[in-house]
Formats: C-alpha cells, structure tokens, sequence
C-alpha cells in the first residue's frame, strides 16, 4: 500500500500523501464508489486524473471516511458530512489528503521549468525577492503551491493569485513561512508549510 508519508500538524490536522503507484484496476477494485463518483472516474479522458481520482479514496480510507462521506458545494470545494474540513490535491504520481477541526487548503504540484514561463500570472509582490538562480523553479513552485493551498482554503471567487495573495520571503530549507490574503477589505495572514519529494512540492495551510 503506497502511503508514502503521514503528517501529524497538529492535534486538530494530519496530512496523508500517496504515491500512486497501482494501476486503475487495482485502485478501484477495493473501493466502494458512488453512482456519481463512478460516473465521473469513467468519464475522465486522462488515465492520471483517473488514478488522481481514485488515490484520493484510498486517502480517505486512511482517515476512516468512504467516498459516500465527501461531497462537493457548488464552488467545488469539498467537504466531510460529519463536519471536519477537508482539502484535497493530486499532480502526476502523487495525491495528497488534509483534514482537520480548522479551515483548510493543500497542494501538490510537480517541479517543472516551464513555470518560470506562467509566473507572472501569479507573482507580484513576491519579484521583489526572487532571483534567477539555480532554486527558481523550487521558489515558483512552493509560491505556487502556497497561493493554491490559499485559494482552496478562502474558496471566494475572484480571488487573484497575484493581486490578492502574498507569500512572505523563505528559505526552501526551512519549509516554513506566512502568507498573506488581501482580498477587499479583508487582511488575512497564515502559517504556511511545505515540503519537497522526488521532484514535488506540497504545501498546506491551516487557518
């Protein structure tokens, strides 16, 4: 079974990630789908976002939940039927699951050149602190990550990623930093986690 790291935040959050290593049969032959749930994985043209699909149950499985305790809103954030907060990610060969008492938002995404390309639809203020150097695509990543984790856990729409979040300037060794949210009249600021694997970058945040 391919959990491949549990992580205890804190007494209210824990994060579980996967390393999707089976194929689509073996993923979904244990699990217990609903209707809709069947519908959708069937009807994924990509074979990764169907794996994605399916590691995300078996996470669940890992806290105690099925996918009959998941459900989504209409701004597709997900949600637990017993109450607890849940944030929900997957890139490539891995899939990752938070829970928890506290609002929350996780990401994972691989690390790729190419976001050196797209960066400035999401970095402002954060120009004034990179760099080209040889960590940029790191940097880009976990801000990446930082500002996803941020969305899913404010789940407003219309938030920018460059005009209303900010992550402060970090060391990619200490897998800590804040960020912020500056959205209207609200000003928000979180602590903000992240860790890299096997050319992947998750971060999370809790609020």
């Amino acid at each position: 079974m391919p959990l491949y790291k549990s992580i205890a935040v804190n007494s209210q959050t824990s994060v579980k990630i996967w390393r999707i290593d089976e194929s689509y049969d073996d993923l979904v032959k244990p699990l217990e789908l609903k209707p809709e749930s069947r519908a959708r994985v069937d009807d994924m043209k990509s074979s990764i976002h169907q794996l994605g699909f399916l590691s995300v149950r078996h996470l669940l499985r890992e806290f105690g939940y099925t996918d009959v305790d998941l459900y989504y809103d209409e701004n597709g954030k997900p949600h637990l039927k017993d109450g607890k907060q849940i944030s929900i990610t997957h890139s490539f060969s891995f899939s990752a699951v938070i829970v928890s008492d506290l609002v929350v938002g996780i990401d994972i995404e691989k690390q790729r050149d190419k976001i050196k390309i797209v960066s400035p639809k999401f970095i402002g203020y954060e120009s004034q602190y990179l760099k080209e150097d040889s960590d940029l695509t790191k940097k880009l990543t976990v801000i990446w990550c930082i500002k996803e984790s941020l969305f899913k856990l404010f789940a407003t729409p219309g938030l920018s990623f460059k005009m209303n979040t900010l992550v402060i300037p970090f060391m990619l060794e200490d897998e800590f930093t804040n960020a912020w949210i500056d959205y209207k009249k609200i000003k928000l600021r979180y602590d903000v986690s992240f860790l890299e694997f096997e050319g992947f970058t998750c971060a999370y945040v809790v609020s």
